[in-house]
């Protein structure tokens, strides 16, 4: 059975569903279809008795490239509406009490790097990078501050962080954030593969040890990154770091 949510087409294979980001004009940023398609897609694959294991892949030469900021409004109110929105559909992976392995397949920033770690598990292409750019806008990841040490540690997480330069799918490998690293060709396989391989487990033991693993997350530190993060898109920096980006210009931040 296969359907189109948005922009995600959703697709079940006997126990598995594949939601694959299509939005390939804006390499499947965060879109208002994408995001329409994350949330109502894993609502789905939740409430299906007969799913065990999702897969979320992208089409094309990305992952997902994280925020759509095309048209966003830099006032507080609606910065916060639209970080709700957002951190709504990048962590429908991690509230779903299902297994959710994150098949990357290319260039996987900023909120698209999010959205992998809010899978339980990350097998990457050869191809894949990994990374969070926003501080070349003047702003840092809302969801990977209060995620990504504790996958990488502190101080990979803050170079990654105050650099804004991406990592290679080896080098991710090398310090924990994905479980494995295969040909391109082999990506879907492979993470068909090992969605089979957790499906013939017991699903109420796999549900009690995802909500074991996860049962500190979605309190505090989420409040505290859309906070921190619409500060930081009403700031002068990040106005300059966004006309800049979109300008295709070199930013000049002022610490302002």
């Amino acid at each position: 059975m296969e359907l189109r949510i948005g922009n995600v087409e959703y697709e079940k294979k006997g126990e598995v569903a594949v939601l694959t980001l299509d939005d390939p004009g804006v390499l499947n940023a965060l879109s208002p279809g994408i995001r329409e398609g994350l949330v109502k897609g894993f609502e789905d694959f939740e409430r299906d008795e007969n799913l065990r294991v999702a897969i979320v892949t992208g089409k094309g030469r990305a992952f997902c490239v994280g925020a759509d900021i095309r048209g966003l409004k830099l006032d507080t109110a609606h910065v916060k509406e639209t970080l709700r929105d957002i951190f709504r559909a990048m962590r429908a992976p991690e509230e779903c009490s299902k297994p959710v392995i994150a098949a990357v397949n290319g260039l996987c920033l900023g909120g698209g790097l999010e959205l992998a770690i809010s899978c339980d598990i990350i097998i990457a292409s050869e191809k894949a990078q990994f990374g969070v750019p926003e501080i070349n806008l003047g702003l840092m990841p809302g969801f990977a501050i209060v995620r990504l040490h504790s996958i990488i540690g502190r101080a990979k997480a803050k170079e990654m962080m105050f650099t804004g330069e991406p990592i290679s799918a080896e080098e991710a490998y090398r310090i924990g954030l994905v479980s494995k690293v295969v040909p391109h060709d082999k990506l879907m396989d492979e993470a068909m593969s090992l969605a089979k391989k957790i499906g013939e487990k017991p699903p109420l033991a796999i549900k009690v040890g995802k909500a074991a693993v996860n049962r500190e997350f979605g309190g505090e530190d989420i409040t505290y990154a859309i906070e921190s993060m619409a500060f930081l898109f009403c700031t002068e920096d990040a106005k300059e770091g966004i006309s800049a980006f979109l300008e295709k210009r070199k930013p000049e931040f002022k610490g302002r």
